[in-house]
């Protein structure tokens, strides 16, 4: 489902490896956890080029309580929340890693072997008088079913520019599967039933 991520000083780096020499509009980043309604990096065509720019993460809700922080993969393009974005405003989310509890409450994070990047696909639109994103997400694929049934779409760094700016593109990379994660935690939580 991805209702957080964590973004690291290092990634600037590769994602500026990724815009080919292209600058950042001078983003403040620093390493953190991203939680839905916080401003975070993402990578936008912006003046015919990929650029790194800023955005809130989260489409207001209609009933004016909550954000609208995912869409699915499968079915956004028949959303009339999403369609439009997803045909003309799409982007990528950096991330490190991201983040899912299992059945016991226990945080797990989801990296790429060797902690390089994860480009998450997104896309934005303008929601009350500033641009906001919503990160897409597919089936789990086996290395996250065990603890959700949900992921985000990660695109490999190869079909971030595609993902972006070619729209003839846009179906088949909703159907992706995405690669297989390397899963961490900190502790698991242990249960008195099965000591005794």
């Amino acid at each position: 489902m991805c209702s957080r991520y964590y973004i690291d000083d290092d990634t600037p780096d590769e994602v500026s490896g990724l815009l080919a020499g292209r600058k950042s509009s001078g983003l403040n980043w620093t390493a953190r956890d991203v939680h839905p309604g916080e401003v975070a990096p993402i990578i936008m065509k912006k003046n015919a080029e990929l650029q790194l720019d800023e955005m809130k993460w989260g489409f207001p809700q209609y009933s004016g309580k909550g954000l609208f922080i995912n869409a699915r993969a499968e079915t956004a393009l028949q959303k009339k929340t999403f369609s439009e974005s997803v045909l003309h405003r799409r982007c990528v989310i950096p991330a490190l890693h991201f983040y899912e509890w299992d059945a016991s409450k226990n945080k797990v994070s989801f990296l790429r072997e060797r902690g390089s990047v994860l480009y998450m696909a997104g896309f934005f639109n303008m929601m009350q008088d500033e641009v906001r994103f919503v990160i897409l997400t597919t089936q789990a694929n086996p290395s996250v079913s065990p603890v959700h049934d949900r992921m985000p779409l990660i695109l490999e760094k190869e079909d971030v520019e595609n993902w972006i700016c070619d729209g003839e593109q846009t179906q088949d990379f909703l159907q992706k599967i995405p690669v297989l994660l390397q899963r961490t935690q900190e502790y698991e939580q242990q249960s008195l039933f099965g000591m005794i």
